[in-house]
């Protein structure tokens, strides 16, 4: 009988750690496609209306493929820039035009974000651009430009 029991007992721990594993597993799950459907900063303020939440969509059509595009060529002259720094022989002249191509590309990004971000925040009442604020100091504070920037969106 005591055998029962013990064999019953541990049947009984199983199950209950499945069921506490597939919890865990469908939380973190959840929280992984929420973070990859984050398309721009008001993706993270929940209190939109309908109509802002239109009006963000047309502003992101013309937004989203115009720094896609940037995004592109920056890694572009990125990677030509490594495939610069470890051939032979050095060309300088090549690096320091490349550096630059690269330094006008991530110019052209910051201005378009912060156009984007003027645009987005003229959207929100008070209490929203207050939250907005918020996001946008946490999202800069890593360097970037945050869910904006090149290595958001590998990310």
């Amino acid at each position: 009988m005591l055998i029962l029991y013990f064999v019953f007992g541990c049947f009984t721990a199983i199950i209950i750690m499945a069921i506490i594993l597939a919890v865990i597993y469908s939380i973190l799950k959840k929280k992984r496609t929420e973070q990859a459907n984050i398309r721009g900063y008001l993706d993270l303020i929940s209190d939109l209306t309908e109509t802002q939440k239109s009006q963000v969509e047309s502003i992101r059509r013309s937004f989203l493929p115009r720094v896609e595009e940037t995004r592109k060529d920056l890694c572009i002259k990125r990677a030509k820039l490594a495939d610069l720094l470890f051939s032979e022989p050095i060309d300088r002249s090549k690096i320091n035009e490349t550096y630059r191509e690269i330094l006008r590309y991530q110019s052209e990004l910051e201005s378009d974000v912060i156009d984007h971000i003027l645009e987005e925040k003229e959207l929100l009442s008070p209490s929203q651009q207050k939250r907005f604020y918020e996001i946008i100091v946490d999202q800069f504070s890593s360097g970037g430009l945050g869910v904006h920037d090149v290595k958001g969106r590998k990310a």
